[in-house]
């Protein structure tokens, strides 16, 4: 019997033994090419060819948009990039319906089609788009905002006394920002125009009833409230209103939000009336 190491001798040197491969010409007989391979070395060159073959698709797969088609392939930025593109296709679709439906009128304008009583002002237009933007119905979402804001500590001032004494009244700043364009009956600019930051809270100057709260085209979401002593205060152009006609208001409560990073030309806009006549809210309150 063969002992074990003569057995893995030979295996070894059965596996060093080298091999000669030739190629022959048809015609002449004579060799062409040839080459000398043991097994050792054709393992050797298949592993090698294999590792480099690897390295290879990994680098392409890597560095080119061939791994988009790897099944189970996941980017974190694939999710952002496709909703964006969602978003611009979506955009892209309702500019085209809207050009299609401008060349639509310009084609009946031109063929003596178009009846002009069926034309509406792009105003109006506008102002029936704005009615259906949510505001007076509040959603339960809605509902759970305006309770939490209005719960927090920093707006809670109805513990402040703001009983008038001797026909004297404690104004609230109504928002924080800078007066931009002041008080000025000659050019009929009956209140004061202030920068806010986005998402301002706009506070009731005084306690009161809401009278009117509604949008309006020009002004945006527009709230008024009137007060003791025939005070009427207007804030125009919020972006959020979180009262309704007929609530009952503490001086210092948060009644709307203004500041829209979006329409910086449109500025919080403050009227203060008193029986009828307009008055400089600069006179009563410090800004």
């Amino acid at each position: 019997m063969r002992k074990r190491g003569q057995n893995n001798q030979d295996f070894f040197d059965r596996m060093r033994f080298k091999y000669r491969i030739s190629v022959l010409d048809e015609n002449t007989l004579e060799e062409a090419w040839h080459v000398r391979l043991s097994r050792l070395s054709i393992f050797l060159y298949v592993c090698m060819f294999i590792i480099v073959t690897f390295f290879i698709l990994a680098v392409l797969i890597y560095i080119t948009p061939l791994r988009y088609y790897l099944p189970g392939y996941g980017d974190e930025g694939n999710r952002e990039t496709v909703i964006a593109e969602s978003m611009r296709a979506d955009s892209l679709q309702h500019q085209m319906d809207r050009q299609i439906a401008y060349l639509d009128v310009i084609r009946d304008v031109i063929a003596g089609n178009l009846d002009t009583s069926a034309i509406k002002p792009l105003d109006s237009i506008v102002i029936i788009d704005k009615q259906d933007v949510p505001g007076i119905e509040q959603s339960e979402r809605e509902r759970q905002f305006v309770t939490q804001f209005e719960q927090e500590e920093k707006y809670n001032l109805a513990i402040l006394s703001n009983t008038p004494k001797n026909d004297t009244y404690v104004f609230f700043r109504p928002v924080k920002g800078i007066v931009q364009q002041h008080f000025d009956a000659f050019e009929q600019h009956y209140g004061v125009s202030i920068l806010t930051s986005p998402d301002e809270s706009v506070l009731s100057v005084l306690d009161g009833t809401v009278i009117y709260a509604d949008y309006s085209f020009d002004q945006g979401w527009v709230i008024h409230v009137q007060h003791e002593g025939n005070y009427i205060s207007i804030y125009k152009n919020n972006i959020r209103l979180l009262k309704k006609t007929g609530d009952i208001v503490h001086a210092g409560e948060s009644i709307a939000l203004t500041g829209d990073a979006d329409q910086r030309d449109k500025q919080f806009y403050f009227e203060l009336w008193n029986n009828g006549h307009a008055v400089n809210p600069e006179n009563v309150i410090l800004f």
